[in-house]
């Protein structure tokens, strides 16, 4: 098969990875692609927002899958667009895709479905908002209501660091139109975790889990981001977690999606807190995450072209979904200045260096004149791979520690609990 992956970051750099892999892959292409991601498959220069000239190149070079990595343009309706144009791709339609780039919508969904789910209110209204908070007190979660690059979520542990969530996003629109509608949530304490399904719109796959950091930061510190590294699976993961997650969290919401003529075919990403009371839903995403997908990715024993055929054909409660007992770490290297302002261009040193037991998926950069530089904010995910979870962390240290360019910064806290 001739495979086209939209996208240009880590999680499409383990996509394209993990895809080259299977036999019946025989040509493989990224738009627009990165340095790595290069060395995998032909790059082509039409970014993933541009609809219209990816059905165009998708027709041009007889491609026979579109795998769609971004959110955005699964909220802007590539894969109608797709299909309409008789173009067979992975990825969930723009009004199952609702269920990431509306946040009320998901809440609606959730509460409809009958998941266990965080207390929210929504508004559109700035002031009714401002006395809400005022009234309901800290902590608190503000959230933007449309797609924020993963940073339009504030945990607000006072009223006043509330009312600022709400200025900025309401007011200033620091997330343009994402900002017109906002959740505002109970705060939940506990664990959080991220889990996947394949699903074809009723049947789902076992879950896999990963947990991911999302403060710039070590212990937590600074601004959200759109991950700093992570591990998979979490220690306490288990059978029964997982079995209790899928059916009470995840097989409902895709009940109820099928249920209002929406079903959702693809990756399903859902967000989960693991509290005292048990585990409940915080959020949906519409495909895979970053960096879990690179965390996942090299623990899944499956032919990934396989399962992603199944999805379409809607004969996935035929897969036996297998995941690897080996535990992944990965460590984000990101460009000074992330997640405010960075400068691109910066030279990249040491990926020939690479220790055994682990990859380097490049998520932000280019090559300029044979050499690799930065593009970006988010610049490289090194992940190591071992039984355990304190050796996984430890090859990817030392892999990250190799590398090298003006600025990098990075965690130094990954995974560290159980090291």
């Amino acid at each position: 098969m001739r495979v086209l992956v939209v996208g240009n970051g880590g999680r499409e750099h383990a996509l394209v990875w993990k895809l080259s892999q299977s036999p019946r892959t025989t040509a493989l292409f990224a738009t627009p692609g990165n340095a790595g991601i290069a060395q995998l498959a032909t790059c082509l220069d039409i970014t993933a927002e541009d609809i219209p000239g990816i059905i165009d190149l998708a027709s041009s070079y007889s491609i026979d899958l579109v795998v769609v990595g971004p959110e955005a343009p699964l909220a802007a309706g590539i894969v109608d667009a797709c299909r309409g144009a008789g173009i067979r791709v992975f990825g969930p339609t723009q009004a199952a895709a609702r269920i990431e780039w509306s946040k009320s919508f998901a809440k609606r969904i959730m509460e409809k479905a009958g998941a266990p789910t965080a207390a929210f209110e929504l508004f559109s209204d700035y002031e009714e908002a401002k006395e809400y908070v005022r009234e309901h007190g800290a902590p608190v979660v503000i959230k933007a209501d449309g797609l924020a690059a993963g940073k339009g979520v504030v945990v607000a542990q006072t009223v006043d660091v509330a009312l600022s969530a709400l200025d900025n996003m309401m007011l200033s629109k620091a997330y343009g139109s994402a900002g017109t509608e906002v959740v505002i949530e109970e705060c939940l304490t506990g664990q959080e975790v991220s889990v996947f399904t394949f699903t074809d719109g009723h049947s789902l796959t076992r879950l896999v889990a990963a947990c991911d950091y999302k403060r710039i930061y070590d212990q937590d510190k600074g601004p959200n981001t759109g991950g700093m590294g992570g591990y998979s699976p979490p220690p306490w993961w288990d059978e029964a977690m997982e079995e209790y997650v899928r059916e009470l969290c995840i097989a409902p919401v895709i009940r109820q999606l099928a249920a209002e003529g929406t079903p959702f075919e693809g990756v399903l990403y859902g967000g989960i807190m693991i509290t005292a009371e048990g585990p409940s839903l915080i959020e949906f995403n519409s495909r895979f995450g970053d960096p879990e997908c690179q965390l996942i990715m090299p623990r899944l024993e499956n032919d990934l072209l396989d399962v992603m055929d199944a999805v379409l054909d809607r004969t996935i409660d035929d897969v036996d979904l297998i995941w690897s007992n080996e535990v992944t770490v990965a460590v984000v290297l990101a460009s000074a200045g992330y997640p405010s302002g960075y400068t691109n261009g910066k030279l990249i040193t040491g990926l020939a260096n690479i220790p055994p037991s682990t990859m380097v998926f490049h998520s932000a950069t280019a090559e300029i004149n044979g050499e690799t530089v930065t593009n970006g904010g988010r610049v490289l995910t090194v992940v190591g791979h071992a039984a355990s979870l304190s050796d996984a962390r430890s090859l990817a240290y030392q892999a990250a520690s190799a590398i090298s360019f003006e600025g990098a910064q990075s965690r130094s806290d990954i995974a560290e609990f159980s090291s």
